[in-house]
Order: C-alpha cells, then sequence, then structure tokens
C-alpha cells in the first residue's frame, strides 16, 4: 500500500496536470471559433468551383478534356494524400483519418493495385508508417505554419499535379476530416485526380445554355488545377477546425478525469490517515492501560 508522502505527490501530480489540460481545453475552445469560421466561410466558395466546373465539363467532349479531368485511362497506381494534424492530444481525431486511408490501401493492394501515399502533417505519417513505410513517397509538414494559407495548399496541389504530369499515378484521394461539430468530426476521402464533374441541381442540370471563349477545354485545363489546390485548402481548413474541436474534447474529458482521481486518491489519503492516527491512539491506549 502507498504511503501518505506517496499519495500527498500523487495527488499534487494530478492536481497539476489538470490545470495543464484545463490550459489547453480554454486555448483549444479560443483557436476553434477561428478555425470553424475559416472553415465555414471556405465551403461556398469550394461549393460553387464544382457547380462551374460541373457546367463546364457538360460542353466538353471526352477526347477534348484536359488529361487531369480525362486521366490515363487506367487505374492501376493510386496516390493517396492523407491530410492530418501535426500534434497529438486530440483523441482519435487523427488515428480515424490515418484508419480510413488505411483500410482504403488495404483494399487497393488486394486487388493487385500499387499504392503511393503523400502524408500531410506529422501525425499521419507516424501512423501510416509503421504499415506502409516503403509506400509513403513524400511528406509534408506544416508545423512551423503560424496559420494555415492557401499557399500550402497551392504547394501540395503543384506536387500532386507535377507527380500525375511524370506519369506516377493515375488515380489521386484526398484524406481529410470534415468538420460537423465540436463532437463530431466525419473522416472523408474524395477523388481530386481525375477530376470530377459532378452534377448541381438548378446549375448544371438543364438551364442557360453557354458559350465559351477560350474553349471549354482550355479553360478546364486553367481551372482543375485551381480547383485541386482549392479541395487540398478546404481539406486543411476542414482539419484545423476538426483538430481545434477534438481537442477541446479530449481536454475537457481528461480534466473531468483528473477531478476524478484526485477525489479518489484524497478519500484512500483520508482513509489510510485516518485508520494510522486510530492505530497510534490504540498503541497510546494500550501502553497505558499496560502501566
Amino acid at each position: 500500500m502507498a504511503s501518505l508522502k506517496d499519495l500527498r505527490n500523487r495527488i499534487a501530480s494530478v492536481k497539476a496536470t489538470q490545470k495543464i489540460t484545463k490550459a489547453m481545453q480554454m486555448v483549444a475552445a479560443a483557436k476553434l471559433r477561428r478555425a470553424q469560421e475559416a472553415a465555414e466561410a471556405a465551403r461556398p466558395y469550394s461549393e460553387r468551383m464544382a457547380a462551374v466546373m460541373a457546367n463546364i465539363g457538360q460542353a466538353v467532349s471526352a477526347s477534348d478534356a484536359p488529361p487531369l479531368m480525362a486521366g490515363t485511362g487506367k487505374d492501376d497506381v493510386h496516390l493517396l494524400v492523407v491530410a492530418t494534424a501535426e500534434r497529438g492530444l486530440c483523441g482519435g481525431f487523427n488515428s480515424q483519418i490515418a484508419r480510413l486511408a488505411r483500410d482504403h490501401a488495404r483494399k487497393l493492394l488486394s486487388e493487385g493495385k500499387t499504392v503511393k501515399i503523400i502524408t500531410v502533417g506529422k501525425k499521419g505519417y507516424d501512423i501510416l508508417r509503421r504499415d506502409f513505410a516503403d509506400k509513403i513517397i513524400d511528406r509534408v509538414e506544416l508545423r512551423d505554419a503560424k496559420q494555415v494559407g492557401f499557399v500550402h495548399a497551392d504547394g501540395i496541389a503543384k506536387k500532386v499535379i507535377s507527380l500525375f504530369n511524370e506519369g506516377g499515378f493515375d488515380v489521386a484521394t484526398l484524406f481529410y476530416s470534415q468538420f460537423k461539430s465540436v463532437i463530431s468530426q466525419v473522416p472523408t476521402a474524395q477523388q481530386i485526380i481525375p477530376a470530377s464533374a459532378p452534377a448541381v441541381e438548378g446549375e448544371a442540370n438543364g438551364g442557360a445554355v453557354y458559350e465559351y471563349e477560350p474553349e471549354a477545354g482550355d479553360i478546364l485545363a486553367d481551372l482543375i488545377p485551381r480547383n485541386i489546390a482549392v479541395q487540398v485548402f478546404r481539406a486543411l481548413l476542414e482539419n484545423a477546425a476538426g483538430e481545434m474541436g477534438a481537442k477541446m474534447t479530449a481536454m475537457d474529458n481528461a480534466t473531468r478525469n483528473a477531478g476524478d482521481m484526485i477525489n479518489k486518491l484524497s478519500i484512500t489519503y483520508n482513509r489510510q490517515r485516518q485508520a494510522q492516527i486510530t492505530k497510534e491512539l490504540i498503541e497510546i491506549i494500550s501502553g497505558a492501560e499496560a502501566l
């Protein structure tokens, strides 16, 4: 059984940890609002660009479509761009994204496909290198960035497009966590190459007929690389908001657990102290009666 001194030290240690987790929770809560606003502000632009691509995509035949939309015509080599956080202490946020990417990679490998991985964020690299160290061809860390900007997403997009132009892969899929609420972040897989042109109700299906100048194919050749950068930027913003939400929840749970542990240790300490005092009184009384 632990001594009273050991229990006092343990209680003091847990109290210090509780102060740290409480402070981290408050910091995450302060950063969450700004990150959430940035993520929500990026969604309309991303969705509108998808609508524009859907409209223009209908005016382009398969033979005139740019390579980034038409693809290579094969489905042999897959590139997985896995975006996670740079730091931990945010519950299962990073592991859920990595699990989705890992399951997808294993499915592709079981079908005889070739898998290549680019990790964005230190935690994703740390998790995936255990099983796919030989599949990781590049890693991007944003630890030094004070705030995620479009310049970071554009750099990642250019790296992916350059690899595609070199014939490095046939299909690219982006993995990230879509922010829903403080307690809900949904791991998402989105194909970015070949770029799909989803139909948008009321925009792409029916309605006005447009004539494009220059040709629709030329417009798409310039628009698709920008759209890939936008999708990567949106993924980074969604991840930033999701990370802060998950960290806020995780630190709140840690603070509550620390409080419960302090209560249990305090009860154990008081009981042991009371038992020790009672034992000393019995010894004193027994000695007095012996005299």
